[in-house]
């Protein structure tokens, strides 16, 4: 067999132009190609290389960043298996394997991330019962329960939330870590419960720069929650409350601070931007005790989160309308007075 021989039995019309270059060892042979013939090819100033240990790159010079995202996979789907001895699953590339990490984020067109082909490392999340080993330019992060994969141009990659949390632990630039965590959530990535969340589920928020990245994911939430409220209420034609205001009575204390009030109607609107760290009981001691003091004075409360403002505008809407009308049948409320927050 010459190098110029093509590939056989097996035809290749089935798999996309990457795919036919970039080869496991045993899809080689699938094709009559043997690993001795392989080793051939691969000498130096040969047609082909390894790129990785049983993964061949199927013709010379440097490797496109498609080629290395699918070798990373193949590498994953071909080496080790389970604690129990099994192989691992999945007909996809990599099995149960997914690219996070910075790789998955620049899939995603993160301006703060560093472009695909600049990276040394492509990290792969991979099941924690899976046996495997990094070499090269592979990495490998272990999870207990994997998250459902996304796939990006058929690359399965991590959710963002966990892509961050992977890629920012392995950072200690601070800079940035803060502006790939305010990109997630200004570019309507995920929302930042779901960022704290996973970070906190990588136990990443004891590290000081970690934090003050996230106190600036809050704020930027916040913010665009906010504007998303504002667009709600002028996009679905409600009365214009008045915004971001505090609530006390008169001559007594402050009952806490509200993201809109329509005083006649005595109805407030609240965005409830907790970080999942926040537990029930905290809650409870503070937003949840807020809102009962104010159902208990006849004003009605309704929350809002900002992934359900930025998901379901139109039923958020409709649920404040509701309440809007309902104003009518209720006994009126204690006059508040009513000062900017």
């Amino acid at each position: 067999m010459s190098h110029n021989t093509p590939l056989s039995p097996r035809p290749l019309h089935h798999l996309s132009d990457v795919q036919r270059r970039v080869l496991t060892t045993r899809q080689l042979r699938e094709h009559g190609v043997t690993a001795s013939v392989a080793a051939e090819r691969c000498r130096a100033g040969g047609p082909w290389q390894q790129i990785l240990p049983g993964v061949h790159l199927l013709h010379p010079g440097p490797a496109t960043s498609e080629e290395r995202l699918l070798a990373a996979l193949l590498y994953t789907a071909s080496r080790g298996q389970a604690a129990d001895g099994s192989a691992p699953g999945g007909g996809e590339p990599g099995g149960e394997a997914m690219i996070t990490g910075l790789a998955a984020l620049a899939l995603r067109h993160f301006s703060s991330a560093p472009p695909l082909a600049s990276l040394d490392h492509i990290d792969v999340l991979v099941p924690r019962t899976r046996r495997l080993r990094a070499t090269g330019f592979v990495r490998f992060v272990r999870a207990g329960t994997p998250p459902a994969p996304q796939y990006l141009a058929g690359v399965p990659t991590a959710p963002v939330a966990r892509a961050l949390a992977d890629a920012v632990a392995r950072l200690t630039d601070a800079v940035l870590v803060r502006r790939l965590l305010t990109e997630s959530v200004r570019h309507g990535h995920c929302e930042a419960a779901a960022v704290v969340a996973e970070l906190n589920s990588a136990r990443l928020l004891s590290r000081p720069h970690v934090v003050d990245a996230v106190d600036a994911l809050l704020a930027e939430g916040r913010a665009i929650a906010e504007g998303r409220l504002y667009d709600m209420v002028r996009g679905h034609h409600l009365p214009e409350p008045l915004w971001n205001v505090e609530l006390r009575l008169p001559g007594g204390p402050a009952l806490g601070g509200v993201d809109a009030y329509w005083r006649e109607q005595a109805v407030a609107v609240e965005i409830d931007a907790r970080a999942p760290r926040q537990d029930e009981e905290v809650w409870r001691g503070g937003f949840g005790r807020k809102r009962e003091h104010l159902e208990r004075l006849g004003i009605t409360v309704v929350r809002v989160t900002p992934k359900r403002l930025r998901e379901s505008p139109e039923e958020q809407a409709a649920v404040v309308r509701t309440a809007l009308i309902a104003a009518a049948d209720r006994e009126p409320a204690p006059y508040l007075v009513v000062l900017p927050r």
